[in-house]
């Protein structure tokens, strides 16, 4: 699904009230204070909008990988698992909502928590974004990779009616991600991409086809279907350990919570757990179906991608791997905008601009580190700058689509690594220091945040050594 990660806003339409100075006379006292105060804020997005937004953010390209994950284990453990991933998520978002009242006004983020917390650690929250949004970006690009070829050869039979096959060409994965990559590259170069949005139309109707899909290709299977293999309540293999880290990767939406907070109409704390309940609970029921159906109808022979495993000769299959190309082709740049301000902040870390601020009649500078832009927001970049970090994003991650084809290694090594962090480490770590101290918090919920941290250091290390010495070892097919 189109995932947003805070678009830049013009900020130079903001009213200057929002940075005001003040004064206030306290008695017959002549101290004059003269302090920053920031414009309210107040929400106004409905209960659905936001529950429809983090169900964007969360639901993506990982539900394809979903029935080889629970290949892995058998349908007993996955099914297991996929539940457990969705309550740690949940649990994290809750973490990140209790985070967000300790900022101001309808301000909160990842930077302004940071800031309350660990201020040296925002380079690693800004390193973990860009790590994910550039892993899902290659994970796109593989997408478009592997389905074009049963697309194309599809729709060639059904509109030609003919019993030759495509071009030779057309049928080369490769040809389609260059001959693609003329469209990605201009979009990838744009600044705001606020008009991308309307995407989330398009990943709500690939969602639903390709549940559809699972549905009726187990119900009443298709005609050249692949035999099915061997399917098993409870079998662990050694990829358990590396497609694990692929459902931390699906359930990651953390970016995306406090923009969320920021906006949602009365966000109390009940409201806030409904819309993560929500959010979380719908997306589990969808992962769990195309698991279980997709694992019942390909067996242990189920592959990385679950829509490409269907017989290409069915326009009602090349349907639906058209609208998931679609949808990935304009979700690129949604991933490749965070990822470029992202590594703009991570190249430029401690330097900030100091601000002036006036007390007792004294003039003295401080550092402003906390601002009233988004801290994903890409307002002052040289276009020096923008040219050489979006060719570089774009340059990397094409080579690296070019030569892999496996979508479950880059899901593997962006979910132990960056989803981890920003779902597990990042909130354990942030709602533990703020509460540590705290003598009306609970004991037991802090204790729980930082066994949540220590959970994600876990996987973060262990998940991603495993991952490394697959790649360096691969394990046999069907293993």
């Amino acid at each position: 699904m189109v995932q947003t990660y805070g678009v830049a806003r013009d900020t130079a339409a903001e009213p200057s009230t929002s940075r005001s100075e003040s004064s206030a006379l306290l008695g017959g006292d002549r101290d004059t204070t003269i302090k920053r105060t920031q414009a309210p804020r107040e929400g106004h997005a409905s209960f659905a909008s936001c529950v429809s937004n983090l169900m964007n953010t969360i639901i993506g390209s990982g539900m394809l990988t979903f029935p080889m994950a629970m290949a892995s284990s058998g349908i007993i453990p996955g099914i297991i698992t996929c539940l457990f991933s969705g309550g740690v998520a949940a649990f994290g978002l809750y973490l990140l909502s209790l985070c967000a009242t300790k900022t101001q006004h309808r301000r909160s983020s990842f930077f302004a928590v940071s800031q309350l917390t660990f201020p040296k650690a925002a380079v690693f929250f800004d390193a973990a974004i860009a790590i994910k949004c550039f892993g899902v970006s290659i994970s796109y690009l593989i997408i478009i990779k592997g389905l074009m070829p049963n697309v194309v050869a599809s729709l060639y039979h059904d509109l030609t009616s003919e019993d030759t096959n495509p071009p030779e060409w057309a049928l080369d994965e490769r040809n389609w991600l260059i001959i693609f990559m003329f469209i990605l590259v201009p979009l990838a170069f744009l600044r705001r991409l606020d008009s991308l949005r309307h995407t989330s139309y398009v990943a709500l109707f690939s969602v639903i086809y390709l549940v559809a899909i699972v549905i009726r290709c187990y119900v009443w299977p298709l005609k050249g279907m692949p035999t099915r293999g061997e399917v098993h309540l409870i079998h662990f293999t050694p990829s358990f350990v590396s497609n694990f880290p692929v459902q931390v990767f699906a359930y990651t939406c953390a970016q995306n919570l406090f923009p969320i907070y920021n906006e949602v109409f009365a966000n109390t704390q009940e409201r806030m757990n409904l819309v993560i309940g929500t959010a979380i609970g719908t997306a589990t029921v969808t992962y769990e179906v195309i698991a279980i159906l997709g694992y019942l109808t390909f067996g242990s022979l189920v592959g990385p991608n679950i829509i490409a495993m269907y017989p290409a000769t069915s326009l009602f299959i090349a349907v639906g791997q058209l609208a998931i190309v679609v949808l990935v082709l304009f979700s690129y740049p949604l991933q490749v905008l965070p990822c470029r301000n992202c590594l703009d902040k991570v190249f430029h870390f401690g330097q900030v601009q100091p601000t002036k601020t006036v007390t007792d009649g004294e003039e003295s500078e401080e550092n402003d580190t906390l601002t009233d832009d988004d801290e994903h927001a890409n307002t002052d970049m040289t276009p020096l700058k923008h040219t050489l970090l979006t060719s570089a994003i774009v340059g990397f991650g094409f080579f690296t689509a070019f030569l892999v084809d496996d979508l479950r290694i880059v899901l593997s090594f962006v979910g132990s690594t960056g989803s981890t962090t920003i779902s597990f480490i990042l909130p354990g770590l942030f709602y533990w220091k703020l509460t540590r101290d705290d003598a009306s918090a609970s004991r037991r919920l802090n204790l729980a945040a930082l066994l949540l941290a220590l959970y994600g250091c876990c996987i973060f290390v262990f998940c991603l050594g495993f991952n490394i010495y697959r790649v360096m070892y691969p394990i046999q097919p069907g293993k």
